[in-house]
């Protein structure tokens, strides 16, 4: 592959995809499959689309709020509920419960069923042991086929996102959807406009336009020339030059489709496919490799189409992005709590031990919690790893266990 953002592939992807250029999107033009509504959140809409969530993982980034025993998808992050709750939120009625699949691991579990108990039980997928999205994506799209067949087509998502216009977020959904509905080859990603070199993302540069005249730029899908997952700055900053756009982490396609992608593509998890298609998920996981669904099958493929969208995604990553998913005060604090700012801006500030009082101070990090206060900048708050190298083993694991 080459270095510069610019260079195309061999064989341009995407020209056997005629016929799906329409930019209005309504329920019968999709062409989505379609079933009878089965509730009241149901009744709003007839797309029999389903959805995978990722709930895995503690969130280290987040420490001290994030532990084992309080997993990054049950924090309160962004607004009053769990990352976990607003995401199944957001997806209704679009999605209701009974269409979506939450995978996670044993140790949460329990936690995270308990945080969204709308949630059918069988729905919630117990991974035997932690192994990356790959892995978890091909768990949920084959009990997907095994529910409802091969051209079921489905969103899958990341728990952990922040949506600030929630009715373009599942427009955009829809709008993907119907790509993959119309193609049975298709793997769709959203994307966004980069507003930052951000190395923690993936990026998507442009090829084909599948809405002739409608490039990228102003808001026309096309098929992705070259994904690159987490790029240097320097890289990030030419490919934001050349137009490319964020990867959201909200893809959408058949489950037959991204199985055989996955088959195709990603030989970390080869080894373990026929297993899970026979009903054998233990020896499925005991089989296959850890690897991202970015790295493992999107870096890796040519038929990606990317969906711009403008829905105000953001990544719920880091202490500092909190700054832009939080409703902020007329100095741009980000409060969770009782806290009192004075002549204090730019701060995130998340306590739940008492009141914080913050005096003559910008961009810092303050989390108060029961048995530890936790201070430092936000810039500094990116990369914890620096600091858990230090911290006495007890401490890292569980802040808010007696010191």
């Amino acid at each position: 592959m080459a270095d510069t953002p610019h260079s195309s592939l061999p064989g341009q992807p995407g020209h056997g995809m005629p016929g799906i250029i329409s930019t209005t999107y309504d329920d019968a033009m999709l062409g989505l499959p379609q079933e009878q509504p089965e509730t009241e959140d149901e009744a709003e809409t007839d797309i029999a689309l389903w959805a995978v969530v990722f709930a895995g993982g503690i969130g280290s980034r987040f420490w001290p709020l994030s532990t084992p025993e309080r997993p990054k998808p049950l924090l309160r992050l962004v607004g009053e509920r769990p990352l976990i709750a607003d995401t199944l939120r957001r997806l209704q009625p679009m999605v209701p419960a009974s269409r979506t699949l939450v995978l996670t691991s044993a140790d949460i579990a329990d936690a995270i069923h308990a945080a969204i108990p709308e949630l059918p039980e069988k729905n919630l997928l117990v991974e035997p042991r932690p192994l990356g999205t790959a892995a978890a994506l091909a768990w949920g799209a084959q009990e997907i086929i095994n529910r409802t067949g091969r051209s079921t087509v489905f969103c899958a998502i990341h728990a952990d996102l922040s949506a600030q216009y929630e009715d373009e977020f599942r427009q955009s959904i829809r709008r993907a959807a119907g790509y993959a509905a119309k193609d049975e080859t298709a793997l769709v990603a959203i994307g966004t406009r980069p507003t930052r070199p951000d190395t923690g993302f993936g990026y998507m540069l442009g090829g084909a336009e599948l809405e002739p005249g409608i490039p990228m730029a102003k808001g026309g899908s096309c098929v992705v020339e070259r994904f690159v997952e987490k790029p240097g700055p320097m890289q990030a900053e030419e490919f934001i030059a050349h137009g490319a756009m964020w990867n959201t982490g909200i893809y959408c396609w058949q489950a037959g489709a991204v199985l055989d992608a996955l088959e195709a593509n990603t030989s970390e998890l080869q080894d373990g496919l026929a297993y899970l298609a026979s009903g054998k998920v233990d020896r499925f996981f005991g089989m296959v490799q850890s690897v991202s669904i970015e790295r493992g099958l999107l870096e890796r493929i040519e038929n990606l189409i990317c969906v711009p969208s403008s829905f105000g995604w953001d990544d719920v990553g880091t202490w500092a992005c909190l700054r832009r998913v939080r409703e902020l005060d007329d100095t741009g604090n980000g409060v969770i709590g009782e806290a009192l700012m004075v002549d204090a801006e730019s701060n995130v500030v998340h306590t739940e031990s008492g009141r914080v009082v913050v005096y003559g101070v910008n961009s810092l990090l303050v989390v108060s919690l029961p048995g530890v206060t936790f201070v430092t900048s936000l810039e500094r708050a990116a990369e914890l790893s620096p600091l858990f190298e230090g911290l006495p083993k007890e401490l890292r694991r569980n802040p808010t266990a007696e010191l």
